[in-house]
């Protein structure tokens, strides 16, 4: 009974780790994962393993500004089991991420962006055993398309933060409570051109949708949005495209 009062608040407890295959993905991409769980000194029954994928978002309110963890996507790894003492059990997983998934592999002066798988264990009358991997999210083809006609048309990439909400353009709205905004600035500007463009992608399997706000100095914001079909990528005809609706 004590071992069992021990194991209750974490004492002895089971403990879960995450293997992934490869660490490094692209929004919308599947990937592979074995759950390795470790029993403790006491059987112990686990009502569920679940998995989910999170990220960090600033959140505004009437009282400021704060963060707090968003989760993306959210998986019934496996339903109840008992572990036994010092068992260790192997669970494979396979899944695909969010197409809303925030890029973490960017250049810039300040990247605030954080993404992560985190595993639980639903234990009875216990505290969650829990485990943290970090994801190294890397931009998909239609992603670096823009970025790169953007930069060719004179901008670069200042910083790069999650926000929670959600996103509404011409013909498209996000769905994974929490968007990525890149802010860009232009190399060298002039007193009367644009102070800021922010980026935000919507990505759907075939398409990803682009919202734009451009910060024009004396003139307020604008909301600009575009969608890049997949199976005509041309990163000459976007940059065409910037060049008409930047000037």
């Amino acid at each position: 009974m004590f071992k069992k009062l021990l194991a209750s608040v974490g004492i002895g407890a089971a403990k879960v780790d995450t293997v992934l295959e490869t660490d490094t993905l692209m929004p919308g991409q599947p990937f592979r994962a074995t759950i390795e769980i470790t029993a403790g000194d006491v059987e112990q029954d686990i009502s569920g393993i679940e998995l989910a994928l999170v990220t960090r978002a600033e959140v505004e309110t009437d009282d400021g500004e704060h963060n707090e963890n968003i989760k993306l996507q959210k998986w019934l790894v496996q339903e109840k089991v008992t572990l036994q003492p010092g068992e260790t059990i192997s669970v494979p997983f396979e899944a695909m991420l969010h197409q809303e998934t925030p890029i973490t592999a960017l250049h810039c002066n300040s990247n605030r962006c954080q993404v992560w798988l985190a595993t639980g264990l639903e234990i009875d009358m216990a505290l969650d055993a829990s485990d943290k991997d970090p994801l190294n999210i890397v931009p998909t083809d239609a992603m670096r398309a823009f970025v790169g006609a953007l930069e060719n048309c004179g901008y670069y990439l200042n910083s790069a933060d999650v926000e929670k909400g959600f996103l509404r353009g011409d013909g498209f709205a996000s769905s994974a409570g929490a968007y990525q905004e890149l802010e860009f600035r232009p190399q060298s500007g002039g007193l009367f051109g644009i102070k800021e463009v922010e980026v935000s992608f919507v990505p759907e399997s075939n398409r990803t949708h682009v919202l734009m706000e451009l910060d024009r100095s004396f003139r307020g914001d604008g909301f600009i949005s575009v969608t890049l079909e997949h199976s005509e990528l041309s990163q000459d005809a976007i940059e065409q495209y910037l060049q008409q609706v930047l000037n």
